[in-house]
């Protein structure tokens, strides 16, 4: 007897398949239909997006983007309104004017302050120059000042042998006399500055120039405080060694300007009252 010869399904998906396929493509086109007919409620998406507008300041300087904004919503013809929607952020013309007014007076004030200062130094330099005039110190003090000190300098060979820092006893009149012209400014604040030449030292008592510097200072600082009236507080004195020249050290004359030490008297407007 013969075998009953088994039957194979056809290929591709069931025939049921395909009808459901064709189904959900006609409901999803009816949707679509349905939704394009539909009318959207502007007030309710307006209020949802200015809920965001407050919620996470995604919008500023007044433009929500649905309905009349500033700046978006209207669309390019608002660009005209760039000016008004700059100065609704704060950033207006008239408060960069007023910082600029604000700078402006600022400056003035300091230029002014600049001029009073210097206007002071100026008086107090020829009150100490003829106080130098009448002691007969006017070929050996050099008398500058700037906006907020007079400076009196004293050549370093008149106080000072080679390499030492001992007063000398014939520049002790001199002191003593400077010391005069200080007192009268003992409420001001004094600073003493000792400074070298360039040439290096082949041993003795200090290591350098700066040590030096600052040796010489302190001796003129001691001095002053035996002889005079004035109060240790006010008076400031460092060593600044060959570092701050006034003339060339190529050359001997140069060398002698260097080694000097420098008495400047703030005064009473200066920055440092």
């Amino acid at each position: 007897m013969a075998k009953r010869k088994e039957e194979t399904p056809p290929p591709g998906s069931p025939a049921w398949m395909a009808t459901f396929g064709d189904l959900m493509n006609l409901l999803l086109c009816f949707y679509v239909l349905l939704f394009s007919m539909s009318t959207i409620d502007a007030d309710k998406l307006k209020a949802i997006a200015e809920s965001f507008s407050q919620t996470f300041s995604i919008f500023t300087g007044g433009a929500t983007a649905i309905g009349d904004g500033m700046l978006v919503s209207n669309g390019v013809s608002q660009l005209n309104e760039l000016d008004e929607y700059i100065n609704s952020t704060g950033k207006t013309a008239d408060k960069e004017g007023e910082e600029f007014e604000e700078f402006d007076a600022v400056a003035e004030a300091l230029k002014q302050m600049e001029a009073e200062q210097l206007a002071e130094a100026e008086q107090l330099a020829e009150k100490i120059e003829e106080s130098v005039v009448e002691n007969k110190l006017d070929g050996v003090i050099d008398i500058d000042f700037t906006s907020q000190y007079v400076e009196l300098t004293l050549k370093g060979a008149l106080l000072f042998d080679s390499g030492r820092a001992e007063i000398r006893s014939d520049a002790e009149p001199v002191l003593d006399k400077v010391g005069v012209i200080l007192d009268r400014y003992a409420g001001n604040v004094i600073e003493i500055e000792g400074h070298t030449d360039n040439v290096p030292f082949n041993g003795g008592r200090y290591a350098d120039n700066s040590e030096l510097s600052c040796a010489r200072a302190l001796s003129v600082f001691n001095y002053f405080l035996d002889t005079t009236n004035l109060d240790p507080a006010m008076i400031k004195y460092a060593g600044r060694g060959e570092y701050v020249p006034v003339a060339d050290n190529s050359t001997e004359e140069g060398r002698a300007k260097n080694r000097r030490v420098v008495i400047r008297i703030y005064h009473d407007l200066s920055n440092y009252q």
